[in-house]
């Protein structure tokens, strides 16, 4: 699989990833709760990685196969990590992950410091890129069996 086919790949991957995403937690909207953009987070994830890995199947199958994917969830988890990086950084940000440490701890704002907020912070991103990568990974191999299997 060459370097370009790669790159073609994991764009789409995210993009598709992230536009499903976006719909995903309008429609779950309603609902008004961490877990329903978590399970947004999860179905677009692993609809997109199916997507691509059944688009890209005959070019995953040129190689090794484990191999290709590899490649494919590495740079989206590379990508997947700056777009979150990006996003912590907006001042929109901060507010939202304040109020989720204090959601989970059951604690009054006044008791976080600056470093108990960046450590949760990085400990959420690193969840958030392994369990993204895990589902990727799964999505395209099964993906690419699926276009074997027809």
């Amino acid at each position: 699989m060459k370097f370009s086919h790669v790159i073609i790949a994991t764009v789409s991957l995210v993009l598709v990833g992230l536009i499903l995403d976006a719909f995903l937690m309008v429609a779950f909207g309603p609902l008004n709760s961490n877990s329903a953009s978590d399970i947004a987070a999860v179905i677009a994830f692993l609809v997109a990685s199916l997507v691509v890995g059944y688009v890209f199947a005959l070019r995953i199958q040129e190689g090794s196969r484990i191999k290709a994917i590899g490649v494919i969830v590495v740079l989206s988890a590379f990508a997947l990590l700056v777009f979150n990086s990006v996003w912590i950084a907006s001042p929109f940000a901060s507010p939202l992950f304040q109020d989720s440490l204090n959601n989970v701890f059951n604690r009054t704002t006044s008791q976080w410091t600056h470093y108990d907020l960046n450590a949760y912070t990085a400990l959420m991103v690193s969840l958030v890129v392994i369990i993204a990568s895990v589902i990727n990974f799964v999505g395209l191999y099964a993906g690419s069996m699926l276009r074997k299997l027809s």
